[in-house]
């Protein structure tokens, strides 16, 4: 399992819309967020900017399809010879006040959404079996989800029953003008460099009747401008950080290369 806790300094996001008012409204109410959109927009940033600049503490989990309840909320472990019960980072996030962020929570098994919704509405509790503790969340405590609503399919959609315990926020790429901005500041390549690479990803994006699950992300941008920055020739650098990592067949990266060819010919 992935996850990790962190009181970093506020690291850069730059805000598309009213995102930041709603979260500071929804950790005043102590309501859950849904956080949708694709792969590589921004949500996990947003999400670790807000939790910097309210000064909590954070818990990320990278959800997958073994994750399971026990995960989360702990299990007891030899130590030493003898038996111990440790905390899983919902358990901790709920004890400290802090805020716990399910990343991709779909592909989490069903159990995890089951022991979610005492969290997710006026009880604000976590039950925990193996102890016998019923802990109730103080008001510093929040549910942050994200998922892909575009990369679903039938066996791992999340419920209505379950949307409908959260406030939500749609995220897409962000505009040109944003993304160039985001791009060369996470990167250190400068903003003129920057531009092209942001126009091949929105042309990307628009594609139609190509091969590709997703679009690019504004982080795979990122990272070629990172190589380009190191000094990586453009056409290795994107070959790289773009089109190996967007597709293995082998007709889509011909496409994708003549592409890069017509943006950067």
């Amino acid at each position: 399992m992935n996850s990790h806790s962190h009181l970093p300094s506020v690291p850069y996001y730059a805000a598309t819309g009213n995102e930041c008012a709603l979260f500071d409204a929804a950790h005043k109410n102590a309501l859950p967020l849904l956080l949708k959109g694709p792969t590589g927009c921004g949500k996990t940033r947003f999400v670790e900017h807000m939790a910097a600049r309210s000064g909590r503490k954070l818990y990320t989990v990278a959800c997958h399809d073994d994750l399971s309840a026990a995960d989360l909320i702990g299990r007891y472990l030899l130590r030493g010879g003898e038996t111990e019960w440790v905390d899983g980072p919902l358990t901790r996030a709920v004890r400290e006040g802090a805020i716990c962020y399910l990343d991709e929570v779909v592909e989490a098994r069903k159990d995890v959404i089951v022991v979610l919704h005492p969290l997710t509405d006026t009880r604000r509790t976590l039950m925990i079996d193996r102890t016998g503790e019923e802990l109730v969340a103080p008001p510093g405590f929040m549910l942050i989800a994200s998922y892909n609503p575009g990369y679903q399919n039938v066996l791992k959609r999340m419920k209505p029953s379950t949307r409908q315990r959260f406030l939500a926020i749609t995220f897409d790429f962000p505009d040109p003008e944003t993304e160039i901005a985001v791009v060369a500041q996470e990167s250190g390549l400068e903003a003129g460099r920057v531009a092209p690479l942001v126009r091949l990803g929105g042309h990307i994006r628009n594609l139609s009747g190509m091969d590709l699950e997703e679009g690019v992300s504004t982080r795979l941008l990122i990272y070629a401008a990172a190589l380009i920055a190191g000094g990586m020739g453009v056409e290795k650098a994107l070959e790289a950080a773009v089109i190996e990592p967007l597709t293995d067949d082998a007709d889509v990266q011909i496409a994708l290369r003549d592409l890069v060819a017509t943006i950067y010919g």
